[in-house]
């Protein structure tokens, strides 16, 4: 058989195996699968430096199917080349229990890159991989010892380019200069509603070029030779980003839907199905076939893989000899762990005498003393690094002449920013960290999630926290945002209420291996409260503990977080003069306290106690679950206002004296019932 025959029958085998995939489910999307195989297929075979047998390989090149419905042809791909994937997993595409679910799941299934299917995030993910990919061989590569070198590979669609955070991360990609980065477009004029020309007529090409990405094409990309020169071409450019312009047919080889929005999320049929394979001369009639050259051709990937892996190997026993210092920092770091005594210098950064401080300047004089002792630790924010507080000191700014700085400056680009921390801390080496205010967290939203389904480390730093940022009025102050968050499943709130708290929550967050965290912080200055009088704040860690109390079996519970913890202890202090047993306690964390023990929970909120009052500057909707259908949640059920914050607490009864008189009146309720 010659190399041309050898290469169609492989890309057929892809075809196909997808296509069966999705025709035995009876749900999934072919179209993409048949007419992008050709370029994943020359991909693979030709240029992906990965080993089957080790998927955690540092030194691998990354693959992301951005169009995640495409995800058949992924899992062929993985299945052909040799990874734990069986053919029975092709068989059992978007069951129960599968390892092939309908869009690409990470941790699922071996050698996924990162979790896709919404369009754009793995476009954007990419960006990141290839952010990470930089900033680790700028700190660890020496002269004859270059130990990271990878590129990051796509397949991006129609789709992806049309959604924002494509835009946002392309643009800062091209600014950064990011020569790794090398994608293949394909271009197929077709999404779900029919041609792409009712909504997408852009020049593409302009438009990457504008962005400063090399652009290529556009090629005709069903024809193997075409696609391999255009991504030697791109890998040759290393001063930045390719984008290979693929033009492809959707659910090629069909002969009714090829081309037609009908073969892009639908089953071909069985009639179809049996057409395309006759077009295409696939001699098979059984589904799942795969011919033995084909398998045989595939599974080179494995002797490739180890052979490159084991050089890469090699290259590291070297490096360790040579610079042990940097190696045993960098495999630390790329195991995700953080040096022995890390937290040591937090101890003992506040006390009462301190002057008030927001929670924001608090949690910047604490990151800086991260930085001292986690390498790892990188990050920056939306344009806000000023107000956020989040600037590493004497640290360095990453860009295409620094790339080894510690601080990233995203630009006013939210939703990318969270997608690219996704793939600097999917890629491995770096705890990255976000930054810009709590009302924007909306700009986020898509990739927080995703960072919680995929259990990724991203630490989410949201500043202005409330009205309390005043004047700049209900466009700037959250209401709904805080319980918003905590509506999604892994992801750790922490909302501090002085700068003690504040050194407690970093503690949590760096420790978390498994899941991102959102730190909530204040503008407003708040005292740093006395601990001779009150519990450590290393209650924090759990989540919610008692602050205070003026007896121990109380008559009512005061409970707060944030900058309205001040308000509860305040008021806590006022009951007791009246006469009204009181605990106040400190509940920064929903989830830490959740997920401990009844016992203590219990304890903390005794079930007997039905008297009870929360106060939190947003939405009360939520807080029932612990006030419970008796309590009081003293909140915001409107927008806020333009004024000094001082007076929009007392204008909309964030006061003391309001608790108080909630809480008085519900004892006296609950004693007559």
């Amino acid at each position: 058989m010659s190399a041309p025959e050898l290469d169609e029958l492989c890309i057929n085998t892809i075809r196909f195996l997808a296509a069966d995939a999705v025709e035995k489910a009876n749900s999934g999307h072919p179209g993409t699968p048949m007419g992008a195989a050709t370029m994943a297929y020359v991909l693979w075979d030709r240029f992906l430096k990965h080993n089957p047998e080790d998927t955690a390989w540092p030194d691998r090149d990354r693959f992301i199917l951005s169009p995640g419905h495409a995800s058949a042809m992924l899992y062929a791909l993985l299945h052909l080349t040799g990874y734990d994937l069986p053919i029975e997993e092709m068989k059992s595409f978007r069951q129960w229990g599968s390892r092939t679910p309908g869009h690409p799941d990470y941790g699922l299934t071996p050698g996924v890159e990162t979790t896709t299917g919404p369009l754009g995030q793995g476009f954007a993910n990419g960006v990141g991989m290839a952010v990470a990919e930089r900033w680790l061989a700028d700190h660890y590569n020496r002269p004859e010892h270059e130990v990271i070198s990878h590129h990051i590979y796509a397949i991006v669609s129609d789709g992806d380019l049309q959604e924002g955070v494509a835009s946002e991360a392309a643009s800062l990609a091209g600014t950064l200069r990011l020569g790794k980065l090398i994608y293949l477009y394909d271009d197929n004029d077709i999404s779900i509603e029919g041609n792409t020309d009712i909504s997408f007529t852009e020049n593409v090409a302009q438009r990457f070029q504008a962005y400063g990405w090399h652009v290529i094409g556009p090629i005709d990309g069903m024809d193997a030779a075409s696609v391999d020169s255009a991504i030697r071409m791109a890998q040759a450019e290393t001063g930045r980003p390719s984008l290979i312009i693929c033009r492809t047919v959707i659910g090629y080889g069909s002969p009714k839907k090829a081309g037609t929005a009908s073969a892009h999320g639908e089953p071909l049929g069985e009639e179809e199905m049996r057409l395309a394979k006759e077009a295409l001369g696939w001699p098979y009639s059984e589904s799942f076939a795969v011919p033995p050259e084909a398998l045989a051709h595939f599974r080179q990937a494995k002797e490739r893989g180890r052979s490159q892996q084991a050089q890469w190997n090699e290259r590291m026993v070297g490096y360790r000899q040579a610079y042990p210092e940097e190696a045993q920092q960098l495999e630390e770091a790329l195991r995700g762990d953080l040096p022995d005594g890390w937290d040591g210098d937090l101890d003992g950064l506040f006390t009462p005498s301190d002057k008030p401080v927001a929670t924001r300047v608090a949690s910047g004089r604490v990151m800086n003393a991260i930085a001292e002792s986690v390498h790892a630790f990188t990050g920056g924010s939306a344009d806000l690094a000023p107000s956020t507080k989040t600037l590493l000191k004497d640290r360095g700014h990453y860009g295409f002449e620094e790339y080894s700085g510690h601080n990233m400056h995203f630009g006013v680009r939210e939703h990318a920013m969270g997608s690219v921390a996704n793939g600097m801390t999917l890629h491995g080496g770096i705890i990255p960290y976000t930054a810009t205010f709590l009302i924007f967290s909306d700009y986020m939203r898509p990739p927080m999630r995703l960072a919680a389904l995929m259990e990724q480390r991203v630490v989410y730093i949201f500043t202005h926290d409330s009205i309390g940022l005043g004047e700049d009025g209900p466009t700037h102050q959250p209401i709904e945002q805080l319980m918003g968050l905590r509506m999604v499943p892994n992801l750790v709130v922490l909302r501090p209420a002085d700068a003690t708290e504040t050194v407690e929550a970093w503690r949590v967050i760096l420790e978390r291996g498994h899941g991102p965290s959102a730190l909530v912080l204040s503008r407003q200055n708040l005292a740093v409260l006395d601990r001779s009088e009150l519990a450590p704040a290393s209650g924090l860690q759990r989540g919610g503990y008692v602050l205070w109390e003026s007896a121990e079996q109380p008559e009512v519970i005061v409970i707060g977080t944030g900058s309205e913890l001040h308000i509860a202890l305040e008021a806590g202090k006022l009951l007791r003069e009246r006469g009204v047993a009181t605990r106040v306690v400190s509940l920064p964390s929903w989830e830490l306290f959740d997920a401990q023990s009844a016992e203590y929970r219990h304890a903390v909120l005794p079930p007997t106690v039905r008297a009870r009052v929360s106060i939190e500057a947003g939405t009360p909707i939520g807080w029932e679950r612990y006030v419970g259908l008796d309590g009081v949640a003293v909140g915001l059920p409107h927008f806020g206002a333009s004024a000094p914050a001082e007076v929009l607490y007392r204008k909309f009864g964030l006061t003391a004296r309001h608790v108080v008189d909630e809480a008085v009146r519900l004892v006296k309720v609950l004693q007559t019932v």
